[in-house]
């Protein structure tokens, strides 16, 4: 199928690596003229070269910045010229017990993972709405509906950030520009990878099995296995295409099954 997007702009946050690349690759490959970030300018870098070697033809560039810094996220906006699809995937997470958590990790938790994509939304919308064209995607987690007990603060930036594309898709409302915010599930990122690999080492067990037994503790999972990154990107290049048109305000879950209720 073709998704209608050749000759678009991108724009991903957090895309150096895991769910943000996939999503980024998935966007070159139909074409599209993608702008990635990150905190680490090699890594980045590297990155940045990965999706020309992917993609031949692409022109794909990398702007570094910590979101967590709002003087590094101000100089980024002012880099970014018009974009016609923003990514909100920037995110941190990390499991803590919820009395241990300091005001200040609060802070960061909600700077990095709302405020992030309230800074860009606010930047790229307007010229969206004035042009008649544009899609917002927000990248939340199946914890943003169901909040684990052990990150009680992630689920809650989740859960807002769903708050926060449900309440911009209403901005759109008679135009061709939607919001839309993508659910998703336990995926194998590389931050995942590496904590799976730790783990296996020191029980003296294999990857795959490691694997097995993680989402086997996962009781509600159809999938039963993690999401790669890539199904994630597949998603996130339809709902950022004109084949989407009707999607809009929506919450799409590319969860594996784990979220349980009907709605």
């Amino acid at each position: 199928m073709d998704l209608q997007l050749q000759g678009g702009t991108a724009f991903i946050s957090g895309s150096s690596q895991g769910i943000g690349y996939a999503i980024a690759s998935a966007l070159a490959a139909e074409g599209v003229q993608v702008t990635l970030s990150g905190r680490d300018a090699a890594r980045l870098s590297a990155a940045v070269d990965r999706i020309r070697d992917e993609h031949p033809g692409s022109s794909p560039r990398g702007l570094v910045a910590d979101f967590a810094k709002p003087e590094e996220v101000s100089r980024l906006i002012e880099s970014l010229g018009d974009i016609d699809i923003l990514v909100n995937n920037v995110g941190l997470f990390g499991l803590a017990d919820f009395e241990s958590i300091a005001d200040e990790e609060w802070a960061r938790y909600l700077d990095v993972n709302l405020m992030s994509g309230v800074r860009l939304s606010r930047h790229l919308l307007g010229g969206m709405l004035r042009r008649d064209r544009g899609r917002i995607i927000f990248i939340s987690s199946e914890s943003g509906v169901n909040v684990p007990a052990d990150m009680v603060h992630y689920g809650v930036t989740k859960a807002a950030m769903l708050a926060l594309g449900n309440g911009l898709a209403k901005l759109t409302r008679g135009t061709s520009v939607t919001v839309n915010t993508v659910l998703g599930g336990p995926t194998y990122s590389e931050g995942v990878a590496a904590a799976v690999h730790a783990i296996a080492e020191t029980q003296a067990m294999s990857v795959e099995a490691m694997k097995d037994a993680v989402i086997a503790q996962n009781r509600t999972t159809l999938l039963e296995r993690f999401i790669e990154p890539a199904e994630i990107g597949s998603l996130v290049a339809y709902l950022a295409s004109p084949r989407a048109s009707a999607t809009n305000g929506a919450a799409v879950r590319a969860d594996g099954g784990v979220l349980t209720a009907m709605l």
